[in-house]
């Protein structure tokens, strides 16, 4: 009876410590490629071509993010974000702060 407890208390506290890891959108924000940043100095204008083509350049490597002051957030959805290259949108879904990695649900463009 007593180690069931303790696991139960154990798991609880699993869960509220992983639930303090993320944290729910939406989350507003330009997309841009882990390459560029905010600074597009490849030289190739617009903007939005410059990250489009950073990201097909090499798929593995570069990837749509979203840009949010400083920080740069990996979006896990890898194919609609190319329509919104270097455009504020809002992202809703759920922000992995470890991993800096936000599971995408919906993204459109922010007003």
């Amino acid at each position: 009876m007593f180690r069931k407890s303790i696991l139960v208390a154990v798991v609880l506290l699993g869960a509220v410590w992983l639930a303090g890891q993320t944290q729910q959108g939406p989350f507003v924000g330009v997309v841009t490629c882990n390459m560029c940043g905010a600074r597009h100095t490849m030289g190739i204008k617009p903007d939005s071509r410059c990250v489009i083509e950073c990201v097909k350049s090499d798929p593995k490597k570069w990837k749509y993010v979203l840009l949010m002051g400083d920080d740069l957030y990996l979006l896990s959805d890898q194919q609609t974000p190319e329509k919104f290259a270097a455009q504020k949108v809002k992202v809703t879904g759920t922000l992995y702060e470890k991993t800096k990695v936000i599971e995408v649900k919906k993204i459109e463009p922010a007003r």
